[in-house]
């Protein structure tokens, strides 16, 4: 019987889940309506939650059968577009000519000179039927983790989606799907490295080298080894090519607790530095760290692709040995959230092959390493993994199972603790508020760190003499003041030279240094907020430069001398000019938001520089230095402080700069 207050494809997913669970739809509701609260509102959405949730747990019994027969991907993506739009008609959406004049294939500039009859596998992968968006992809990513993770769906649906509009087609989703499905079968194909025995819950992530697939060489001095690489969620294993075989593997442990990374190198013929397609792994283990070339004829995306997903497993072993997982059982759900996010990465290649995405947007660890208040993020996702139920039919470890992915062992009395009951993982509003709220903030940030960083490429793009004058025209306010203290030292103003020397002398005498620093702190606060009333951010929207008395005569010097100084200066100049004109957008309050945390900032300094003694806050200064140089104050130094100036410094727009040929 059709619901009129629920839409054609949401009445089609409640038919669908009475069926999946052998029952009928009058009993579902029925179920759903005793345990509705009328006070929580949105009735048809809640309804299709209830019936998802519960179909689901059915779906992933037999996942891997579903996968195979088409029948999830189906079912789970009308469940999106049911919980999209769950009463009401369905937008019509247009002609399919018409959405592929919408579409278009976003190349980085390295890809740019690709002709344009040669187009991504993306775009074909859209019809006319009606397509989803992002809220409910992340909705069902946090029912069931496989084709996203609550954590960082909202990064892997943009990145799919990104030749298509940001809609999600069913096409593109099913065959997203079944990349997932076949990488899956491909990793369980793959062989041990020789001469090693995997623990019990180790599993190969990404294999290259061998004979289908591109080399791996290891420089050692100024030696070359190729040779095979396998990544597991635990090692990194080399093995170098002998005569007739390989030698045994050489094991890159990533899960110790100790001082280790891995980073982009540069290395060439006899270990030169000429091209940057390496990473090299350094550690106390090792004396030399160990250095892996991927070859590659344009670009250097296999080393990228590599370097993520090992900076990856090193990050989630971090990950849990700060936070502590309270069991082995949730430690390997969070391994097996970034297996499966690894293995997303792997199907999102395959289907953006002219075009690969950005390794971290599926990644959960590396991507909040890089954005502003990642760690926020991660705090909180620690929190919600230590409340998750874990032995659950839909939690990230029970689809690997499913997919004949051996599960490790873990002792009956640590499975007894939690499994007290059946549901889905994240299925709790309660849990994933927070965890929900920190991505959201993560999310704002990072788009005012892109603006910024946006505005600053523009003056990157100036040349020598540009940015040379444009660094000219911001110092001309500290040019007149220089004259002014210039012509007091030099005795050119009688007057207010024995005016200044008068103030100095009554200041230090009466040990007023700190009140005159607090008075000229008050003043430039002053003159934040004058700047604010008077709307300057309005009627000085940019900087103008003016080019016309610019001199085009040049000297002739070494090339390689003159290259390199020539980098050099530009760089200081930019940099420079980047300062004073985030320093200017605060002070104007072009960026409110920067500047009322300047100005309460100013403020608080003031206050503290009036009511203390300035040699104490010397003292202080001193003591402070001394210690944090010290073995006590490595151990004790938190880089959390100065992660949070260096993002809010970052989040600043500079005022814009234009150039003209004809001065005003």
């Amino acid at each position: 019987m059709e619901r009129k207050h629920l839409s054609s494809i949401a009445n089609h997913v409640l038919r669908t889940t009475a069926q999946e669970l052998g029952t009928s739809v009058e009993h579902l509701v029925e179920e759903f309506e005793a345990g509705w609260n009328p006070e929580v509102g949105d009735y048809s959405r809640k309804l299709m939650e209830f019936c998802s949730s519960k179909a689901l747990i059915n779906l992933c019994q037999n996942i891997e059968e579903r996968l195979n027969n088409g029948s999830y991907s189906r079912f789970t993506y009308d469940m999106m577009l049911a919980w999209e739009n769950p009463s009401g008609a369905l937008l019509e959406k247009p002609q399919a000519e018409n959405e592929d004049s919408k579409i278009s294939v976003n190349l980085p500039p390295e890809q740019d000179d690709i002709p344009l009859f040669y187009s991504d596998l993306m775009p074909l992968l859209v019809n006319d039927e009606p397509s989803v968006g992002e809220d409910a992809f992340v909705w069902l990513g946090s029912l069931v983790p496989l084709v996203a993770d609550i954590v960082n769906g909202r990064f892997t649906f943009e990145t799919l989606t990104a030749p298509t509009g940001n809609r999600l087609f069913f096409p593109a989703y099913d065959k997203f799907l079944k990349e997932i499905d076949n990488f899956m079968k491909h990793l369980q194909k793959q062989a041990t490295p020789k001469g090693v025995e995997l623990a019990d819950d180790e599993y190969i992530l990404h294999v290259e080298g061998t004979a289908t697939t591109q080399r791996v060489v290891r420089h050692i001095e100024g030696t070359s080894w190729p040779g095979w690489l396998t990544l597991t969620n635990h090692a990194l294993y080399f093995e170098a090519s002998g005569v007739l075989t390989y030698d045994d593997a050489l094991k890159i442990d990533l899960s110790r607790d100790i001082e280790h990374g891995v980073k982009p190198a540069a290395t060439g013929p006899w270990g030169a530095p000429l091209f940057d397609k390496a990473i090299i792994y350094e550690s106390p283990e090792f004396q030399e760290g160990v250095l892996l070339e991927f070859p590659e004829m344009t670009s250097s995306t296999r080393r990228d692709h590599w370097l993520a997903l090992t900076k990856e497993v090193l990050l989630m072993h971090k990950f849990l040995s700060k936070f502590k997982a309270e069991s082995p059982i949730q430690a390997w759900e969070m391994h097996a959230r970034t297996i499966l996010s690894i293995i997303r990465l792997h199907a999102a290649r395959e289907m953006l092959r002219i075009c690969p995405p950005d390794p971290t947007k599926f990644l959960i660890f590396s991507l909040y390493d890089e954005l502003p208040k990642g760690d926020y993020v991660l705090e909180q996702l620690s929190e919600s993994l230590n409340k998750v139920n874990i032995p659950q039919p839909c939690s990230a470890h029970s689809i690997l199972r499913k997919m004949n992915f051996s599960e490790p062992t873990i002792s009956e009395e640590e499975k007894g603790v939690n499994e007290k009951r059946e549901t889905i993982a994240g299925s709790e509003d309660d849990d994933k508020t927070s965890l929900e709220t920190a991505i959201n903030q993560t999310r704002k940030e990072e788009r005012e760190v892109v603006n910024a960083k946006e505005a600053i490429e523009g003056l990157k793009d100036e040349g020598i003499s540009e940015n040379a004058l444009i660094l000219m025209e911001l110092l001309k306010p500290l040019k007149s003041g220089f004259v002014w203290f210039r012509e007091t030292l030099s005795w050119e103003r009688p007057r207010t030279t024995l005016i200044v020397i008068a103030i100095v002398t009554v200041i230090v005498y009466k040990e007023w240094v700190g009140k005159a620093i607090s008075a000229g702190l008050l003043v430039l606060v002053a003159k934040m907020i004058q700047a604010r009333q008077e709307k300057l951010k309005d009627k000085q929207k940019e900087i103008t430069v003016c080019t016309a008395f610019e001199s085009t005569a040049s000297t002739r010097e070494n090339i390689v001398s003159a290259q390199y100084m020539y980098m050099t200066i530009c760089q200081i100049i930019q940099q420079a000019n980047v300062t004073i004109l985030k320093l200017h957008s605060v002070l104007v309050s072009r960026a409110p938001k920067h500047a009322n945390v300047m100005m309460v900032g100013i403020i608080g300094l003031a206050i503290l520089l009036a009511v203390t003694p300035l040699k104490y806050l010397i003292i202080s200064a001193v003591l402070h230095w001394m210690i944090m140089r010290s073995k006590l104050g490595k151990y004790i130094k938190n880089n959390q402080n100065k992660r949070r100036v260096k993002e809010w410094w970052d989040s600043i727009p500079p005022t814009p700069v234009r150039i003209v040929d004809q001065c005003l």
